[in-house]
């Protein structure tokens, strides 16, 4: 094929040209978002019963429910954590699950289940989470009359970010509602002899709307519709009550009025009271449509409605935008880099042009396949996009360095050099992809998620494989064949000449020491084994973020208001290092399950400052504050809800511990107070929050007296609620809003409630202190379960390895006094780091074992793959010893990056072996095999072969150069893992000059 394309250059134009369009026209189309889209194998249940406790909660709906939902096929680990009004459970699946079947089989279980639950319970909402169902932003709505901004946020503005086609929905919470208060006069009713029930009868006689009827009038025909429905306050206080022979309207017996119904939370933006609107993107729109519609739209609002302010927060376009322009900019600078290259060890312009151009045509033919087989354009692709630069040009020099060191220019020349030189290419791109291969069964997300990585180098070094192969040759012949000098001479600059001087002297000290360099190889195995445990291990790096989630829990029982005042008081004491901020105190209105739900006495500030120093600084200080001046409160810093976060659970404590009873049951709150004060106590230098617990309120009632005097439950039911403002008689829709009519006077102060009377049966005022008692309790604010049954948490943030293993040798002896007979097991980052740790380690394994196979069938030797191999053991080694000494952590992206360079740096050591291969064929075909004819053979492939590896080697360094550093995320994911091939890259390279030429000498003299 080669031979008939190279006498039609402008045929292959064409078709490059055909092709190049495309591509563009591909990459215009391809969806551009932070990460993959990728389902996430977790399902979440919520539940919801109002004024029911955390207790009850968790016995009457959730209990049940988890019994019902453990049964689902393929369930990995259910969860479930109780607390007042609601509860919800988890459902988290192997990576690979069917999502789509396993939402409607779980769906299918809480249906069969609903027979079983309470009467007036709500179905349970059911979420199936996907990587990109996270908000894209939220805007933050602030200004206006609270009661007028919500319902312009609920009817007119959250419908117009929806009709967006790139928007798939919009989330909010902060909404102040409104309801209708009918407030009876206590000493008029009591004095007519009128009580509630009445009232609430003669409303609910006037509340209706009947079945249209129809009448004839001769030929016409018409419809007759009666309608009495209750609207507004204004038909509420003209209704008539006729008691006792007498007409009263319900104005002049009750207050009437349409106030502001009480909020559960609040949500302020920078102090001032705000709605929060949480924009879901479409799977498959690109943020940066998202971004410029939003912000169109945004800019129209403002004029539309001057006295709102929009502000939006938690960007997550921006910190796309930010990480793809660094990585885009990163691609840019490698190409340039390794174009820099070419120029300096190529003489002239035709060849370093030759090479250049292959880049741009195998990334556009990359991004062509990308289109094609729906891979998004997001920052693992892009990264595998930037790995892959500085290989995508190895092919080329190759095939050009081959075709230049022959003597002849003709076509059946620059033929046999592509053909000489094809296998050891295919053999070096197989190598490289299938390190990748092991990748993807990796647990958890992260090997779907590193598919995408995977398949961004697999397509660019195949691209480049064909570029190399068919276009280069081509393209070559085109520039050179009225000038055969620059084929037929051999340049050699003096910049290369003083490399192969260095290279001579080089091998002359490698080959006089060889049993030398022996003994460091079994080094490098000793180091390995000894640097391997003492590393610090974790499952991700630690990412630059400027901005983070501080929750506060007061452990006390205190309102919205106390709340925020609170919330302002500590914001107040940070606020020079805050740049804006948003507070969410107390229950949040949220659908979706992006936001933490939280009580009354919780909040949840987003913050954002200028750098990352600025937030870590403006996090202690809120801590150190809440910790001085409200002891009791329990304070935690989480990452501000991204992506990464939920894919890779970067914000899971360090350790937590899981308290149990011996006979199943969980630990009562004393229990865990007793084994979390004995930890502050031992291990003062950590940050161990007290637990978290809630006090009520139990009215137990006398039965005996409730009899006496005549008095029912649901009577004195009734009467709470009426007492408590909760007794709702209907509800008025009015669009999408729902407006509650309560009936009571709504006073809410514990100390004067038992103060007030009941009537009974008998028309008589009994008082309420006669029949109920009063008394304080304790318990835990949230109960938690999981697949061992109830259990009490523990997590411990931010803890040494060294510490983590005290900790759990401490729990376990403090768990063997019989005063407390509990039941420890621990859980967290500790052991999940090193579980994917060592699974990364088998995958290295299991990819060094599909290296050694390729390598096998290529040489077709069961022993040259192993000369090859040994280059493996001594770059892990040095890159072990490398991230140990500069205090880099052990962690999935260094390890792939380990991985990843397995199957780099051997491809200069395949091209070497296969060299000194062909060169003492050669050699032993003319009848002269002899030691010295193999020394002769690893000397010239070696001179031959130095510059190729050295330029291939350069590139791919300078290539992923760029990469080191950590100004934005995305580079700063990639950092361990481009630290760990530079590395790799610059060991392997010197291995693959001189220790590989050595081994293979020493083994084959032998024979």
């Amino acid at each position: 094929m080669l031979r008939t394309i190279l006498h039609r250059p402008i045929a292959v134009t064409m078709a490059l040209i055909a092709i190049v369009t495309l591509g563009v026209l591909g990459f215009t189309r391809i969806p551009v978002s932070l990460m993959p889209d990728i389902d996430v194998p977790r399902i979440v249940v919520q539940m919801s019963a109002q004024g029911s406790s955390a207790r009850e909660i968790e016995q009457r709906l959730v209990k049940p429910m988890r019994q019902q939902l453990s049964q689902v096929t393929g369930l990995k680990e259910i969860e479930s954590t109780s607390r007042t009004d609601a509860g919800v459970i988890t459902l988290s699946f192997s990576p690979g699950s069917d999502m789509s079947l396993l939402f409607i089989e779980v769906n299918e279980k809480i249906d069969r289940a609903m027979s079983t639950m309470p009467k007036d319970m709500e179905r349970p909402k059911v979420m199936k989470i996907g990587a990109l169902d996270i908000p894209a932003f939220y805007i933050d709505v602030t200004g206006g009359k609270p009661e007028q901004s919500s319902r312009l946020v609920r009817n007119v503005i959250s419908k117009r970010f929806e009709q967006l086609p790139e928007v798939a929905m919009v989330d909010y919470s902060g909404m102040v509602g409104t309801q209708i208060t009918i407030t009876p006069d206590e000493t008029r009713i009591c004095g007519l002899g009128i009580t509630n029930s009445d009232i609430e009868k003669a409303i609910s006689d006037n509340n209706i709307v009947l079945e249209a009827l129809n009448v004839r009038d001769g030929i016409y025909r018409y419809t007759i519709h009666f309608d009495s429905q209750i609207l507004s306050v204004n038909d509420i206080e003209n209704i008539y009550l006729h008691h006792e022979g007498r007409l009263l309207q319900l104005k002049d017996i009750c207050k009437i009025e349409e106030k502001a119904a009480e909020r559960k939370g609040l949500v302020t933006s920078d102090g001032k009271p705000a709605i929060t609107m949480a924009v879901i993107k479409q799977s498959d729109a690109q943020m940066s449509k998202l971004q410029g519609s939003v912000d169109t739209l945004m800019t129209q609002l403002t004029k539309d409605y001057p006295e709102l302010s929009f502000h939006v927060t938690r960007d997550q376009t921006r910190l796309l935008s930010y990480s793809m322009e660094n990585l885009q900019c990163n691609l840019v600078l490698g190409i340039v880099m390794a174009s820099m290259v070419l120029f300096l060890f190529i003489g002239g312009w035709r060849i370093p042009l030759l090479v250049i151009i292959s880049i741009p045509l195998s990334l556009i033919l990359t991004l062509l396949c990308f289109y094609i087989t729906g891979i998004s354009l997001n920052i693992i692709s892009l990264s595998g996009l930037i790995l892959g630069v500085g290989m995508i040009v190895d092919n080329a020099i190759i095939v050009i360095d081959n075709i230049r060191q022959k003597k002849e220019s003709n076509d059946a020349s620059i033929v046999g050099s592509v053909k000489e030189v094809f296998m050891p290419m295919l053999s070096s791109v197989l190598t490289t992809c299938s390190v990748f291969i092991p990748l993807i069964f990796l647990s958890g997300t992260a090997g779907a998620l590193f598919y995408d990585q995977a398949m961004g180098i697999t397509i660019a070094l195949f691209c480049s494989l064909m570029v190399a192969s068919l276009v280069i040759p081509v393209y070559y012949r085109l520039l050179f064949k009225n000038n055969t000098a620059n084929v037929n001479i051999q340049q050699f600059h003096k910049a290369e000449r003083i490399m192969q001087k260095c290279y001579e002297q080089g091998m002359r000290f490698t080959l006089r020491n060889g049993k030398k360099f022996a003994v460091v190889f079994a080094v490098c195995i000793a180091a390995l084994l000894i640097v391997f445990p003492l590393l610090k291990k974790e499952r991700m790096p630690e990412l630059p973020l400027d901005d983070a989630l501080v929750m506060i829990d007061w452990n006390a029982g205190i309102t919205p208001e106390e709340n925020h005042r609170r919330v302002t008081e500590v914001i107040d004491k940070a606020k020079e290092h805050i740049e804006s901020n948003t507070t969410m105190v107390g229950g949040q209105d949220f659908i979706l399950s992006h936001t933490r739900n939280i009580t009354s006495s919780e909040a949840v500030c987003y913050i954002k400052s200028r750098s990352a120093d600025e937030c870590e600084k403006a996090r202690e200080e809120m801590t150190r504050y809440i910790e001085t001046h409200y002891p009791k409160a329990k304070v935690e810093s989480a990452v501000a809800t991204n992506i990464f976060d939920l894919i890779f659970s970067i914000d899971e404590p360090t350790l937590q511990i899981r308290l149990q009873n011996r006979n199943g049951s969980r630990p009562t709150v004393e229990q865990t107070r007793t084994v979390t004060d004995s930890l502050r106590l031992n291990f003062p230098h950590l940050d161990i929050q007290p637990v978290s617990t809630e006090a009520y309120l139990q009215y137990i009632t006398d039965a005996g007296q409730m009899a006496y005097f005549k008095v029912s439950y649901q009577q004195l039911y009734a009467r709470f609620r009426e007492l408590l403002g909760g007794n709702s008689i209907y509800d008025i829709n009015n669009g999408g809003e729902s407006v509650p009519v309560i009936i009571g006077n709504g006073n809410k102060d514990a100390h004067i409630l038992l103060s007030n009377t009941i009537r009974n049966t008998d028309g008589v005022d009994i008082p309420l202190s006669y029949l109920v008692k009063e008394s304080r309790k304790e318990d835990y604010k949230h109960l938690l379960s999981g697949d061992d049954g109830e259990i009490s948490v523990i997590n411990i943030e931010s803890t040494s390895d060294s510490d983590a293993k005290e900790i759990m040798e401490y729990v376990s002896r403090l768990s063997d006094q019989e005063s407390l007979s509990i039941q420890p097991s621990f859980k967290g980052s500790y052991f999940s780091s090193r579980s994917m740790i060592w699974e990364l380690v088998m995958v290295l394994i299991v990819a060094v074992m599909l290296l050694y196979f390729i390598l096998a069938a290529q040489f077709e030797s069961m022993l040259q793959p192993v000369i090859i191999l040994t280059e493996v053991v001594i770059d892990v080694a040095m890159v072990m010893l490398v991230l140990f000494v500069c205090g880099e952590s052990l962690n999935i992206m260094s390890m792939i990056g380990i991985v990843v360079m397995c199957g780099i740096i051997i491809n200069d050591s395949i091209l070497k072996v296969d060299t000194i291969n062909r060169i003492y064929r050669n050699a032993t075909k003319a009848g002269a095999r002899t030691k010295m004819t193999l020394l002769k053979s690893v000397l010239q492939a070696g001179h031959s072969r130095l510059r190729p590896i050295v330029m291939t080697s350069l590139t791919t360094i300078l290539a992923i150069l760029p990469l080191m550093h950590r100004g934005d995320m995305g580079s700063a994911l990639q950092f361990p893992l481009s630290f760990a091939i530079i590395v790799g890259m610059v060991v392997g390279t010197m291995v693959s000059l001189f220790f590989v030429p050595l081994v293979y000498l020493m083994i084959y003299r032998k024979k």
